[in-house]
């Protein structure tokens, strides 16, 4: 075909960073390791034929998506009016940079240091309505499964793989607005106690305000979302901050005051939460971010129990931090060496930890599975390969995906989505960093082009994957599991005991 042959000499033209089928965006990767041309190819999540989601969705979630996709159809066209007429290169920069700080990595790199320096009862607060707000939003992803705004028309400017997941609703913004509110309640408490002035107090709503208009709107003018993802996200946000407000003491009262009864149901509910989290037409990553929060969760709970059982509660923490005094330079000094101590330390012990429990779970696990399999069928998810149909996991496969306080991203560039040029043949306008595709791409030869092109142009079904595409692991999912609880356990009362012991202090005051 007329098409076909302008793909394949497009793919001839080294010139060309990518090209486009219909919905199908075919991107050109960097040269091989043998100096040899290879191209990945993916399909936009939520973009399959319509029909493919009106047979695999319940009833009620196919008819809610039809509407969304209509909404998202009309809502692109009005973001990429929007972005005509205000786009700037530092508003581009600037929403896609402080995007980062409405994710759940930033705030997983922030919890730890609030246990370090003597805030726990705030961490555990962000803890509750992060996990909640991360989980809670994976699962209408994966159930509605609605696309973002169509790129073209729209350009979409983003960082990091948040564009691999769906777009109803907002995780940004779920995460941002319950952030800011529970911030807020502190706040407003500290103001009402006098412990802040009227002015501090002002200057923190409007940061909390700024804030949260940088996020939301950001997420609209970088075109990741359309208006009614981030609605629902904002009323995700106050709703579950309103759940944090109400529910985690009583929460964390009952598991605690249960015996061995309140960590068993945390380990009960959370693995049911895990096996019941919903399968995606397509192969997203929300399900990994859900399992490694709802994994902190859990850590964090079992900490308020063995903590309070065993006596490692608050009360336990009696010293003061060297320079905490700060009278003197010579105060400020210290307190901020053994601040960056304690950061760097409490790093590296969750460092070691990862690296560990992760190589020892890989190796275990997979043949755990093989011989449990033998006696009855194991629940295993779409795109995630059995036990039985491998015999090790690969040396590459890490936790990367999955946000913890050391998984910062690798690249902080810009990317910039498709435009479609005056000869029709989409074209990336600028990508200063490599697209890793998971389970949604594969590496192929020029050579095989031809082959490829063919089966792009029939558009493969949702959810059959290719033999040469890079699959998730069942034994992962458990890792995950089992290394962000023990991050959470580590972070809030492994180190925090160290700290004590060593005499370098968690109080605050």
């Amino acid at each position: 075909m007329a098409t076909d042959r302008l793909y394949l000499s497009a793919l001839a033209n080294p010139q060309v960073n990518s090209i486009k089928n219909g919905d199908r965006n075919i991107y050109l990767a960097p040269v091989s390791p043998a100096d040899e041309p290879v191209e990945t190819y993916s399909l936009d999540p939520g973009r399959s034929p319509i029909e493919i989601y009106d047979n695999t969705l319940v009833w009620w979630a196919a008819a809610l998506r039809r509407r969304l996709v209509k909404s998202v159809e009309w809502e692109s066209g009005v973001i990429a009016a929007m972005q005509e007429r205000i786009r700037t290169p530092w508003l581009d920069k600037y929403f896609v940079y402080t995007s980062s700080f409405g994710t759940h990595t930033f705030f997983m790199t922030a919890l730890p240091c609030l246990f370090f320096f003597g805030y726990p009862q705030y961490g555990r607060g962000l803890v509750f309505v992060l996990s909640t707000g991360v989980y809670t939003s994976s699962v209408i992803k994966d159930l509605i499964c609605s696309p973002r705004p169509h790129a073209p028309p729209v350009t979409r400017l983003t960082m990091g793989s948040h564009h691999l997941e769906y777009g109803f609703p907002s995780t940004h913004t779920t995460n941002s607005v319950s952030i800011a509110l529970f911030v807020f309640t502190q706040v407003y408490r500290a103001y009402l106690d006098a412990s802040i002035s009227h002015t501090a107090y002002i200057l923190w709503i409007c940061g909390l305000v700024f804030y949260t208009f940088s996020i939301v709107y950001g997420r609209i003018y970088t075109a990741m979302h359309s208006f009614s993802d981030c609605t629902m996200g904002i009323f995700l946000g106050v709703l579950l901050w309103l759940t944090q407000l109400f529910f985690e003491k009583p929460l964390e009262n009952w598991v605690v005051g249960n015996g061995w009864l309140g960590p068993l149901a945390v380990l009960v509910v959370t693995v049911v939460l895990v096996n019941q989290h919903p399968q995606p037409v397509d192969d997203c990553p929300c399900f990994e971010d859900a399992i490694a929060f709802m994994s902190v969760h859990a850590g964090s709970l079992l900490v308020q129990w063995h903590s309070v059982r065993y006596g490692f509660n608050d009360s336990y923490y009696v010293v003061m931090q060297p320079g905490s005094a700060y009278e003197t330079w010579s105060d400020v000094g210290t307190w901020w060496l053994f601040a960056a101590i304690k950061v760097v330390v409490g790093v590296l012990l969750i460092f070691m930890w990862r690296i560990v429990a992760k190589s020892v779970m890989h190796l275990i696990l997979p043949p755990t599975y093989r011989l449990l399999a033998q006696a009855f069928t194991l629940p295993n998810r779409r795109f995630y390969t059995p036990a039985t149909d491998y015999d090790s996991m690969p040396p590459e496969m890490s936790l990367r995906p999955i946000p913890s306080v050391i998984d910062l991203p690798a690249h902080m560039e810009m990317e910039m989505e498709m435009k479609v040029d005056a000869t029709g043949a989409g074209r990336r306008l600028h990508v200063p960093r490599d697209i890793k595709l998971r389970g949604a791409g594969g590496t192929l030869r020029r050579e095989k082009v031809t082959e490829q092109m063919e089966k792009l142009a029939g558009g493969p079904p949702a959810g059959v994957e290719d033999d040469e595409k890079i699959k998730h692991y069942d034994a992962d999912v458990l890792t995950k599991v089992i290394v962000y609880s023990g991050i959470t356990i580590l972070a809030t009362e492994v180190v925090p005991i160290l700290f004590e012991v060593l005499g370098w202090g968690t109080r605050a005051y």
